[in-house]
């Protein structure tokens, strides 16, 4: 699937009656939220000593994505131009794959 069709996808479970300015701040708190949810699971393999869900993190995973498409169209952005500047600062900043030192200097 296409970034930009899930994006169009996802959208049509928006609530419609949000302004665009409740859009972005429903979407920056629920990707905060969600990340926690992601990092709660991985806190009881890591630390815990439970075993991985990770169908319970691919879950919560896409309620990211889900709060990450929500974010670029209140910004009225696409998903895919998002990620390719992601991409377009990560080549910048690790033009020959990861570095350690590099990673010091943002």
């Amino acid at each position: 699937m296409e970034i930009n069709t899930y994006q169009t996808l996802a959208l049509q479970s928006l609530n419609k009656e949000l302004k665009k300015d409740d859009v972005l701040i429903n979407s920056v708190m629920g990707l905060c939220g969600e990340s926690g949810e992601a990092i709660d699971i991985v806190k009881k393999w890591f630390a815990q000593g439970h075993p991985l869900d990770k169908e319970h993190l691919r879950e919560e995973l896409g309620d990211i994505a889900w709060y990450l498409a929500e974010a670029a169209f209140a910004l009225d952005m696409d998903l895919e131009d998002i990620l390719k500047a992601n991409l377009e600062k990560l080549a910048k900043r690790y033009p020959k794959g990861f570095d350690k030192e590099a990673s010091l200097k943002r």
